[in-house]
């Protein structure tokens, strides 16, 4: 992977919300179609995350995820790059918690205007929960 894009990806707690900010494309579940949507996506533990956000309203992209995990990640803000990746969910108990518990203290942060603060761990028990591995090209 080239190192801009690397870097694009490794966001830290002072990335702002464009840099977090990406497209994604599934395929429709139900419709086997492409479903292009945005989303925020998240750094924590060293790994790349899909959330759902406090909450954890059902969503398409979630769905469409479990029923296929391949997917596009889009960079688009000052980098752009359609890159292959897979999601799986994160069930594990441990894991889960490790990982929402640092989204939540980056959102926390008061570095980042479009955040609505504060947030709580606890908002966020339900989330929707994805990590991504970003595949090569052949």
């Amino acid at each position: 992977m080239p190192e801009h894009i690397r870097r694009a990806i490794e966001i830290t707690p002072a990335a702002g919300t464009g840099e977090r900010i990406i497209d994604i494309t599934t395929l429709g579940r139900r419709t086997g179609r492409p479903r292009r949507i945005e989303i925020f996506f998240y750094r924590a533990v060293g790994v790349t995350y899909l959330c759902s956000g406090a909450g954890g309203a059902a969503t398409d992209w979630h769905a469409n995820l479990l029923a296929n995990p391949t997917f596009t990640f889009h960079l688009k803000n000052g980098i752009r790059a359609d890159l292959p990746a897979r999601a799986t969910p994160v069930t594990a108990p441990a894991e889960r918690q490790a990982v929402l518990a640092e989204i939540v203290a980056d959102l926390n942060q008061p570095h980042d205007p479009g955040t609505i603060r504060p947030t709580r761990l606890e908002d966020w028990a339900d989330s929707r929960l994805m990590r991504i591995s970003f595949r090569h090209r052949p």
